[in-house]
């Protein structure tokens, strides 16, 4: 069983380049067809200081920020056994291209599930741009089977 004492834990903060290409990537690939997400000028004409980010941005952003590798030894757990739970996106400001985000994961709760065959741990993460503003909350379900 992953140790409770997890719980409240935070990860140091990672801040990370919000690259105008890369968000035109993940746009393409999202299927989105709005000019806002692939020329500045529209997307300044509809507000934002610059592209603005997918939706699900936030998301690639933890991805980058976390050491996989160094998380599973900090839980005691084999990558082997980790699947991806669930994923809730709260967002509060854009992230758009230029941006800076600081991210910062803090594990919430760590609880078991079928007897201790399902173990879940769930984290709360933070994106703050350049300027302090908190842009999005996500909450992550990993769960780690044991069976």
């Amino acid at each position: 069983m992953i140790d409770k004492k997890f719980i409240g834990h935070t990860l140091d903060p990672v801040e990370l380049p919000v690259e105008e290409e890369r968000l035109k990537f993940i746009a393409r690939v999202l299927g989105q067809t709005d000019p806002v997400y692939f020329d500045p000028e529209a997307a300044r004409a509809a507000g934002y200081p610059h592209l603005p980010a997918p939706s699900t941005f936030p998301f690639m952003l933890e991805v980058d920020a976390l050491d996989l590798m160094e998380f599973m030894k900090l839980v005691g757990k084999d990558l082997k056994q980790l699947l991806h739970g669930e994923q809730a996106f709260e967002y509060h400001h854009p992230i758009c291209a230029d941006d800076r985000i600081t991210t910062v994961k803090t594990i919430t709760d760590v609880f078991e599930k079928k007897n201790g065959a399902l173990e879940f741990l769930i984290s709360e993460n933070t994106f703050t741009n350049q300027d302090g503003i908190l842009c999005a909350t996500t909450r992550t379900s990993y769960v780690f089977r044991n069976a």
